[in-house]
């Protein structure tokens, strides 16, 4: 099952060492199959008043994303962006095409 990692980001400061985690992010998410479906951009809120960042990268499993997080490649980087912003990233699997809102339904019984 496709499994995305989620980053909810505040407060970035986008100073030489964001860019640096930028520019070596990419690599750190090719040898796990990663690729971001979501990098900010511009948003419409709807509901609530969302402020900040969302960056969403999707992984073609749940070990793969688990491999990317805990890789040293990517460990050597996460300081960068977590000394420079405030906020929460968590993976999640995704659902099937097929899904339907009630199916949470029968997990819940």
């Amino acid at each position: 099952m496709t499994t995305y990692a989620v980053g909810h980001l505040q407060d970035v400061d986008l100073n030489a060492d964001i860019v640096a985690y930028l520019e070596g992010i990419d690599a750190t998410l090719a040898p796990f199959g990663g690729h971001f479906i979501i990098h900010g951009g511009e948003k419409t809120v709807l509901e609530g008043g969302f402020g900040s960042d969302l960056i969403v990268i999707a992984f073609p499993d749940r070990a793969s994303a688990e491999g990317w997080y805990a890789s040293a490649a990517y460990r050597d980087l996460l300081p960068l962006r977590t000394r420079n912003s405030q906020g929460d990233v968590f993976l999640i699997e995704g659902v099937d095409r097929d899904h339907k809102a009630t199916d949470i339904l029968a997990a819940a019984v």
